[in-house]
């Protein structure tokens, strides 16, 4: 039994082999062509649905939360005996560096100088940071973030850095639920206000990030926000920490747990840290990718049906003949699913290419600017082999079924043309 079907696909590859090179070389370009567009659409489709929240998990990951954070618990106001965590993180060898943030929400106002008393107040909510601009800098690059004016340093007095989506000529949403300042620039004095304390203060430089925390918030140096907030005790709020290159986030959170961190505070790699929202959108794009992707996948199988259909039936004589000379009809089958993998591998190697080799170096180089992420193409080694071999296997089942409709046939039939 081995032994005749290791006979038969030894005969099929040379069917296959002789037919291929005997094919029109457009018609034969035109199915790989096919092929290549299937595989880009199983692979880009879902890669780019997937890759535009990846690039606002990864700016979250950059821009906000570090490698791993420390933040307070639910029922809490500030991470309890900070002073010891801070020195409990400093001491970990795996630490790059680490931004301990004063957090505090409050209400911003402009123009409260002009202000009749019949005017609406020009208001906004924020987060209010106190940091050490240089600590910030190093775990999240803030600096890198100015989209004007300057960067705080540490002896800056009564100055911030604001987020862009504060200021309404940036954002110009007009709706009830949505608030932002305007006429405010760099320069300009906007009033800070925390539970009735107030504090007056210059605006130095105005953030760009499409990270919600970042471009809502407001930054100070930290020594001035604890004065605002009233803290002298050094409980910070939050504290962001950026690890060496290659270490696992999970083992500075459980090092950081098994000290009795996690008794005083939350700690959470960044991956933890990510809103659910992002999380349950990544998995529905992820669905709605991989729905669009089969669309394609049915479209190239109902190609190679037609292609190997058609490609049967005007060689039907032949088929037939090649029977009548003892071919074995599974021979005959095989070499057409041989065929098929031929196009269907070409066309994958061929789309394996111009995804590692182009599409992912230019969608990093370039990324899709959306207004919450810049997107990428999401595209893993291992998965997308896995698309390659649903592919392949899609079109070896769509070659073989013609193929054995064809060599059903009564031979005499076939050899004469006799339906």
């Amino acid at each position: 039994m081995f032994e005749k079907l290791a006979l038969n696909a030894k005969i099929g590859f040379f069917l296959a082999i002789r037919q291929i090179r005997r094919s029109n070389l457009w018609t034969t370009g035109l199915i790989v062509f096919v092929m290549v567009l299937t595989f880009l659409n199983l692979v880009v489709v879902s890669g780019i649905l997937v890759g535009l929240i990846e690039g606002s998990i990864s700016a979250w990951h950059a821009q906000y939360t570090g490698d791993v954070i420390i933040s307070t618990l639910l029922n809490k106001q500030y991470i309890e005996n900070s002073p010891n965590v801070i020195n409990l993180v400093k001491s970990l060898p795996q630490v790059e560096s680490l931004s301990p943030r004063y957090t505090q929400g409050v209400t911003l106002e402009a123009n409260y100088q002009t202000k009749k008393q019949t005017d609406k107040p020009n208001i906004a909510a924020a987060q209010l940071y106190g940091i050490d601009p240089v600590q910030e800098n190093n775990v999240t690059g803030l600096a890198s973030h100015m989209m004007s004016g300057d960067y705080l340093n540490a002896n800056d007095y009564d100055q911030v850095l604001i987020g862009y989506f504060l200021l309404k000529q940036y954002v110009p949403i007009d709706s009830p639920g949505f608030s932002a300042l305007e006429n405010v620039n760099v320069g300009t004095k906007i009033r800070i206000d925390l539970a009735g304390v107030e504090k007056e203060v210059t605006v130095k430089g105005i953030l760009i990030s499409k990270v919600d925390n970042v471009r809502r918030g407001i930054y100070m140096v930290d020594s001035q926000a604890r004065s605002l907030i009233g803290r002298d005790d050094g409980n910070v709020g939050e504290i962001a920490i950026k690890l060496k290159p290659g270490v696992n986030p999970l083992t500075v959170k459980n090092t950081l747990l098994l000290n009795g961190v996690g008794n005083v505070a939350k700690v959470q790699s960044y991956a933890d840290a990510q809103p659910q929202f992002l999380k349950d959108i990544v998995t529905t794009f992820a669905t709605l990718g991989n729905f669009l992707s089969s669309i394609g996948l049915v479209v190239a199988s109902i190609t190679i049906f037609i292609v190997i259909f058609i490609n049967a039936i005007t060689r039907r004589k032949f088929i037939g003949i090649l029977k009548g000379i003892g071919i074995n009809g599974q021979a005959i089958e095989i070499s057409y699913m041989l065929q098929s993998i031929f196009y269907a591998f070409l066309g994958s190697m061929i789309g394996l290419a111009i995804v590692y080799g182009f599409l992912v170096p230019f969608f990093i180089a370039h990324p899709i600017n959306f207004p919450f992420s810049d997107g990428i193409l999401v595209a893993p080694f291992g998965e997308t082999m896995i698309r390659v071999f649903l592919l392949v296997f899609a079109t070896v089942v769509a070659g073989y079924i013609p193929a054995r409709m064809i060599v059903r046939k009564n031979t005499l039939d076939s050899i004469l043309g006799r339906n």
